[in-house]
């Protein structure tokens, strides 16, 4: 089975909307202001491109990221692997950027017993909560930052469910503040 990864950058209270400049949202590009760069904070992001295989998107993300990642030299391994997304709205994917797309959370189950490595999930809050709720998700990349954004896209749902353990399998904390946490999901 594969494992599925949600990566997310997300404020101290949860919040992951808008952390690279989309417009809409007030706080708009808060992982870039106000936070002295650190390389190493962000080794992860490129450890996660060496060892994932393919990309599982929502339709907001894809349709974000399909004019702009393909130009973008640092993300040459997410461009040449395979792409999905899921979504019951979009007609056909960008042919700058192709992809499969997927109509249900079944299809994403289907996926993940495919044989492959790692699928990554970047961006697409909204289908990182259905993953999550489905109990989809092997595992969480999370780089927190040290902000307080109040409303906003939140990473976890606010559905009543039973408890999920999670096992650290990294955990640190850079001198910006930005502290790296990474869990298994326990089944």
């Amino acid at each position: 089975m594969r494992t599925l990864i949600v990566t997310s950058f997300v404020s101290l209270d949860g919040v992951v909307e808008a952390p690279g400049g989309e417009p809409g949202y007030r706080n708009s590009g808060w992982t870039f202001q106000d936070i002295e760069f650190d390389p190493a904070a962000y080794e992860l992001k490129g450890r996660e491109q060496d060892e994932t295989t393919a990309l599982l998107l929502g339709r907001v993300s894809y349709e974000a990221f399909a004019p702009v990642w393909p130009t973008m030299e640092e993300f040459a391994g997410y461009n040449a692997m395979p792409r999905y997304v899921v979504s019951t709205t979009l007609q056909s994917d960008d042919e700058r950027w192709p992809a499969t797309i997927l109509r249900s959370l079944d299809e994403v189950a289907e996926l993940k017993q495919a044989e492959g490595g790692p699928i990554a999930v970047h961006g697409s809050a909204t289908l990182a909560r259905a993953l999550t709720d489905a109990g989809l998700v092997d595992r969480y990349h999370l780089l927190v930052f040290p902000v307080l954004l109040g409303a906003g896209k939140r990473l976890f749902s606010q559905a009543d469910k039973d408890k999920q353990m999670l096992r650290v399998l990294e955990s640190e904390t850079y001198p910006n503040g930005i502290t790296k946490l990474v869990y298994d999901v326990v089944r």
